[in-house]
C-alpha cells in the first residue's frame, strides 16, 4: 500500500511541478543547470516509479483472475487520484465534442422523439471572445518572444488552450439537456455535469430567472444545487427527496432542489409539466411562470 500512495501522491505533484518549470523558464527566470537536471531526474524518477506500481497492481488483478481491460481500469484507480483522472476524462470527451461539432453530428445522448434543451446563449459570446483573445496573444508572443525553443513551447500551449476552449463550447453545443420519453430530465452541462432526474422525482417545475453568484456547480447549505451558466439560472426544478449527484472533480453531494439555465425555458417547463409521475403533471409551483423571480 505505501507504493500505491506514492504512486497516487506523485500523479498528484508531477504535473504541477512540470507547470513551474515552464512558468519560470518562460518568464525568463534563469535556473541553473543543476537545477534543471534534478528537477528533470526526478520527473523521470516519478515516471518509473508510476509505471513500477502500475505494472505491480496490474500483474496481481490478472493474476487474481481479472481480464486486461478490469485489470488496467482498476490499476489506474488505485494510483491515479480521481481529480486528475476526472480532469483527464472531461478533456478527452470535450475533444470528441469538438470533432462532432466539426463534422455536424446530431447531439450527444438525443433520441428521437425527446426533446433537447439548449444551455449555451448566455455564454457563446464570452467563449468566442476568450478564443479571440487567445489568437491575440498567441501572435503577440510569437514577435515577443525571442527564443526559439521556448517560443515553441509557448505556442503548442497556446494552440491546445484555443482547441480546449472551444472543446469545452462545442461539449456544451452537443451535450444539451434532455428531456427523455419516459419523463426523466437529463441535466447537463458539456462533460463537466450529468446527472438524471427521474420523473418520480420532481415536485414542481417553473420558470425563475436568477443571477447566483459562485462556481459552476454551486451547493448552498439548504440543498439547492445552482448549475450556472452565464451567471444565470432560468428553471426550478423541486424535488420530492434528495438525489445524488457527481461534482465535476468527483466529490459527491445531495441535492433537494435544482436550478440551472435553459436558453427556452418555458418550453422545457411546458414539456415536464406534461409528463409528471405515472402521467400526472408536477405541480406548477407556488409562483408559477408569471410570479416573483420569473421574467
Amino acid at each position: 500500500m505505501s507504493g500505491v500512495r506514492a504512486g497516487r501522491w506523485a500523479a498528484g505533484a508531477v504535473l504541477p511541478g512540470e507547470l513551474v518549470l515552464l512558468v519560470c523558464w518562460v518568464a525568463g527566470v534563469r535556473l541553473p543547470g543543476w537545477a534543471l537536471a534534478v528537477a528533470e531526474a526526478l520527473v523521470l524518477c516519478v515516471l518509473l516509479l508510476e509505471a513500477t506500481v502500475l505494472g505491480r497492481l496490474y500483474a496481481d488483478r490478472r493474476g487474481r483472475g481479472a481480464d486486461r481491460g478490469r485489470a488496467w481500469r482498476e490499476a489506474v484507480r488505485a494510483v491515479v487520484p480521481a481529480p486528475v483522472r476526472k480532469l483527464l476524462l472531461h478533456e478527452l470527451r470535450a475533444m470528441a465534442s469538438l470533432t462532432r461539432w466539426v463534422l455536424r453530428r446530431p447531439p450527444h445522448g438525443v433520441a428521437a422523439g425527446e426533446l433537447a434543451a439548449r444551455y449555451t446563449g448566455p455564454q457563446t459570446a464570452m467563449m468566442y471572445g476568450f478564443v479571440f483573445v487567445s489568437v491575440v496573444e498567441t501572435v503577440a508572443l510569437a514577435f515577443l518572444i525571442p527564443w526559439p525553443a521556448v517560443h515553441r513551447v509557448v505556442l503548442v500551449l497556446d494552440v491546445y488552450g484555443v482547441l480546449l476552449v472551444l472543446a469545452m463550447h462545442a461539449a456544451c453545443v452537443n451535450r444539451p439537456h434532455v428531456f427523455r420519453r419516459d419523463g426523466s430530465l437529463r441535466i447537463r452541462y458539456g462533460a463537466l455535469f450529468d446527472l438524471t432526474v427521474p420523473p418520480d422525482a420532481v415536485a414542481s417545475v417553473r420558470v425563475d430567472r436568477r443571477y447566483p453568484e459562485g462556481r459552476l456547480v454551486s451547493l448552498a447549505e439548504d440543498g439547492v444545487l445552482d448549475l450556472i451558466v452565464g451567471s444565470q439560472t432560468t428553471v426550478t426544478l423541486e424535488l420530492t427527496r434528495p438525489l445524488p449527484f457527481v461534482r465535476p472533480l468527483g466529490s459527491r453531494a445531495e441535492a433537494r432542489a435544482i436550478r440551472f439555465h435553459a436558453d427556452d425555458p418555458r418550453r422545457l417547463v411546458a414539456a415536464l409539466r406534461r409528463s409528471g409521475p405515472d402521467g400526472a403533471p408536477p405541480r406548477a409551483g407556488a409562483r408559477g411562470d408569471g410570479g416573483a423571480g420569473a421574467r
